[in-house]
């Protein structure tokens, strides 16, 4: 299986077409890619069905586009996401279920509008050790190759010690790191971020 435009390892997809553009790097899935989904797998990571609480943290709404590489909508693609919640926990037997918010979804899932438009929301990420806050990422595609890579936050102290963030070459280390901004026209007392997905096609 060839990927096109990520052949180096930590280099991001760059347009053959418009060397500008150029999307995020791929990164680890990691250890915690659930190994049991949640029965709840929305894009609301804040509510959980069949409870009646709302998740600890401050509520993110984080959108984003899939394109290709010549910046066009790609449709038949599912977008994945999952992260710790607001404690450092995430749900996984190899973490530890001591402490976990049982309000927050953890994992989350979504088919893109034909636009390309996804829409997440979930809280903004926190912190543990040795790790700066991150939400991973997986985009699923029939027509492209799939694409694993983690959002970071602008601004975040922790970034500049994150292992994994600074083994990416600084051209490409800022297409991982969003800035989060108030979005009380949306919901009161919560963010915003947007991070957009560039996938490479598959020539398998």
């Amino acid at each position: 299986m060839q990927v096109l435009h990520w052949q180096q390892p930590w280099h991001g997809p760059v347009s053959r077409h418009n060397p500008d553009f150029s999307g995020p790097p791929p990164q680890s899935e990691g250890p915690f890619y659930p190994d049991q989904p949640p029965l709840d797998q929305d894009n609301d990571l804040v509510r959980v069905a069949g409870r009646s609480g709302q998740a600890k943290g401050k509520i993110l709404h984080l959108t984003g586009k899939v394109l290709d590489d010549r910046g066009r909508p790609v449709s038949g693609t599912r977008v994945e996401i999952w992260q710790c919640d607001a404690l450092g926990r995430y749900h996984h037997r190899l973490d530890s279920p001591l402490g976990a918010d049982p309000d927050f979804q953890g994992f989350g899932q979504m088919e893109p509008a034909a636009d390309g438009v996804f829409r997440f929301r979930t809280i903004r990420p926190v912190p543990y050790p040795g790790r700066a806050p991150h939400i991973h990422f997986k985009i699923k595609s029939r027509a492209f190759e799939d694409l694993t890579t983690q959002m970071y936050v602008a601004g975040e102290p922790a970034n500049q010690r994150d292992y994994l963030l600074n083994r990416v070459p600084a051209t490409a280390r800022t297409s991982l790191i969003v800035p989060l901004k108030p979005a009380d026209d949306m919901e009161q007392n919560t963010l915003a971020g947007h991070f957009d997905i560039i996938l490479g096609k598959n020539t398998s």
